[in-house]
C-alpha cells in the first residue's frame, strides 16, 4: 500500500500541473495564484486519497471508484469557487480514474 500511496499522490500532482496549464488556456493568465494553487491542491488531494483506498482487482470497479472519488473531491472545491469551471470539475473524474489505473499497474 505504501508505493501505491507515493505514486498516487506523484500523480495527482503531475495531473495537478497539467490543470493549471488546461485552466490558463481555458481562462488565461489573469488567474490568481491562490486560485491555481488550490486548483493542484485539490489534484493533490485526490491522489491521497485513491492512495489511501485497498487496491480494486475488478477494473470496472477500479474505474467508477476513481470517477467516484475525483467527482467528489473535486466537487468541494468547484463548489468553494461558485462553480467557475464545469470543465474542471468534470477533469477531476477523469484524473480520478488515471490515478487509480496507473496506481494499480504501477504498484
Amino acid at each position: 500500500m505504501k508505493k501505491r500511496f507515493i505514486v498516487s499522490i506523484i500523480l495527482g500532482s503531475i495531473l495537478g500541473v497539467v490543470c493549471i496549464l488546461g485552466a490558463r488556456i481555458r481562462y488565461g493568465v489573469d488567474l490568481e495564484g491562490w486560485y491555481l494553487f488550490s486548483f493542484w491542491f485539490n489534484r493533490v488531494l485526490i491522489g491521497v486519497v485513491i492512495g489511501l483506498l485497498a487496491t480494486e482487482k475488478n477494473i470496472g470497479r477500479l474505474v467508477i471508484r476513481g470517477l467516484l472519488v475525483g467527482l467528489f473531491v473535486s466537487f468541494a472545491f468547484y463548489s468553494s469557487t461558485n462553480f467557475y469551471d464545469p470543465v474542471g470539475f468534470i477533469a477531476g473524474g477523469v484524473y480520478g480514474i488515471i490515478i487509480e489505473l496507473v496506481s494499480k499497474k504501477v504498484a
